[in-house]
């Protein structure tokens, strides 16, 4: 079996939904802010100001954020930027999932180990511990939101790195995923920012696919029960693509999201 441009496509949207959610870039000088990029949307023309993950560090998110939530997924809105020159693989056949909600459910967790020292066992964290987000467990659902139980064998994690993560479709085609420079704000006790940029690559096809998928979030805590965010993703050609040089670093996909998070158990 081929891997679709549509299923191609529906594997960049569901991976950019995983909560790190993954292109080895520094920070970029004099970029604006998270917010103010959110603001900006959709006149994005280059990457968002990250630094390079170091190691296997993952996203930590803010204390009320633990648990395990219910999330409403709603595309609201799709750009291709570079249209008609450059359109990414089944772009138009996203249209289909304006307005309609996904819902699946995600955990976040406090973090089980930490990092250490190349050819040591990782060890138990005591204490308070940061929360971050079951990567395994998200990606798995959501991939059953978007793809359905048939669409996909596993979702997992590299045990010695959560920014590493392997989606097979079949025994012979698979995703693999990086998260490789992220950045976080907290502009107030009840809003937290994040954004990831994630190398995606596709093997098991004729021609292997690559892109690399910005992921930027604006989470805004309503009550302890339910957080409302606004998600954008865009997709970034890979130095391999044909026409890497063209598109000069611009996004040729963005896609505009309104999440709901129903809390449904404590952590």
């Amino acid at each position: 079996m081929l891997l679709s441009a549509t299923k191609i496509s529906k594997f960049c949207r569901f991976v950019s939904l995983v909560f790190c959610l993954w292109c080895s870039f520094g920070a970029i000088a004099g970029a604006e802010g998270l917010q103010a990029r959110i603001s900006s949307y959709p006149n994005w023309s280059r990457f968002p100001s990250v630094e390079t993950v170091q190691g296997a560090t993952d996203l930590v998110y803010p204390s009320w954020m633990g648990g395990t939530w219910q999330v409403t997924s709603i595309l609201r809105e799709q750009i291709a930027p570079l249209a008609p020159d450059i359109v990414t693989p089944g772009f138009e056949q996203n249209r289909q999932l304006t307005d309609q909600p996904i819902v699946f459910t995600v955990k976040f967790e406090p973090q089980q180990f930490f990092e250490q020292p190349a050819f040591s066992l990782p060890k138990l964290l005591g204490g308070d511990r940061p929360i971050v987000a079951n990567r395994e467990f998200n990606g798995t659902e959501i991939a059953k939101a978007y793809l359905g139980k048939q669409g996909f064998l596993t979702v997992k994690v590299d045990p010695t790195n959560p920014n590493r993560q392997l989606t097979r479709l079949n025994s012979e085609q698979a995703l693999i995923s990086t998260v490789t420079a992220r950045a976080t704000e907290t502009p107030r006790e009840t809003e937290f920012l994040s954004t990831e940029i994630t190398q995606q690559q596709f093997r098991g096809i004729p021609d292997a696919y690559l892109n690399t998928v910005e992921t930027t979030t604006d989470y805004r805590l309503q009550n302890s029960g339910l957080i409302t965010a606004t998600q954008i993703t865009a997709i970034y050609l890979s130095p391999n693509d044909p026409q890497f040089f063209k598109a000069n670093n611009r996004p040729v996909a963005l896609y505009l999201y309104d999440l709901k998070l129903e809390h449904i158990n404590p952590v």
